[in-house]
């Protein structure tokens, strides 16, 4: 009896101070005496470091361009650009982050080296002109950039398109046939990583020349009145006429995002979808 009553004083003794010290132990086998349960340290082992995301921003050096390169380089990507004259004349220092690449798309061999490591597109290729000038622009040109795209292993790719505006179709014919022929091949070429943004007049502070047109005078006050007046724009022939400006910082948040989040779905974004993603905190 006393012996039972030594070994339970024992056995108490022995948990309170083993709760004390905070201390874990492990048996792995019944007939051997539970030891500290030791564990060793980490060998440390050189790992290559993660491979950035590189934009191609075809058009770069643009009014729509510049402000993608700008929010690309915020987020930490690595930016190139693609135009016919090369490096931005912007003497913003931001530029001076960005590789400038001279090329033409329509002759494949002077930009197919720009393509090398690149993860994602944005295409804001675009101008007016005569019909067949429209169409070989905001057509042919993104088609020659969409197929390049596509075979050099490029994993997703956005195009900047333009929203419907009704009779104006008409009266630019070749620069909305250019557009919607381009936004085809993309959705052939990219069913899962093709995103086609469809925003109506873009405003911002547009450069001409030395000066500096402040858009955003006259664009942000119609955002705000033509948001609410969404139904206005089913009206037939007319009704998307009252298709809402949108600032060209919330294009070019969203044509970036599009660009690099593998969940971002795929298709076409109104531009009521541009200003609902724009105002969506990014994670």
């Amino acid at each position: 009896m006393s012996r039972l009553i030594q070994a339970r004083f024992s056995l108490s003794r022995f948990s309170s101070v083993a709760s004390s010290r905070n201390v874990r132990f492990l048996s792995t086998e019944s007939n051997k005496t539970d030891e500290p349960f030791k564990v060793e340290e980490a060998e440390t082992v050189n790992m290559p470091p993660l491979p950035t995301e590189k934009l191609l921003v075809l058009g770069g050096n643009g009014f729509v361009g510049s402000h993608v390169c700008k929010e690309a380089l915020d987020r930490s990507l690595t930016v190139a650009s693609l135009s016919r004259t090369g490096r931005s004349s912007i003497q913003d220092s931001w530029a001076n982050s960005v590789i400038w690449h001279q090329g033409n798309l329509f002759s494949t061999d002077s930009w197919k080296d720009a393509l090398k490591g690149v993860t994602s597109v944005i295409s804001c290729v675009g101008g007016f002109g005569s019909n067949s000038h429209m169409y070989k622009i905001n057509g042919t040109a993104n088609i020659n950039a969409i197929r390049a795209a596509s075979e050099e292993g490029v994993k997703r790719f956005v195009y900047i398109s333009a929203a419907d505006f009704g009779v104006v179709n008409y009266v630019l014919q070749g620069y909305y046939e250019g557009k919607r022929a381009a936004e085809t091949e993309l959705l052939t070429r990219y069913p899962y990583g093709g995103i086609i943004l469809r925003p109506g007049f873009i405003y911002g502070t547009r450069r001409v020349g030395s000066m500096k047109v402040p858009l955003g005078v006259v664009g942000s006050p119609l955002e705000m009145i033509l948001q609410r007046a969404k139904p206005l724009s089913q009206i037939p022939l007319v009704g998307p006429l009252f298709t809402p400006p949108v600032n060209v910082t919330a294009v070019a948040k969203v044509a970036v995002r599009a660009a690099t989040d593998p969940v971002f779905p795929p298709g076409v974004i109104d531009v009521h979808g541009i200003i609902r993603y724009s105002q969506q905190r990014s994670v």
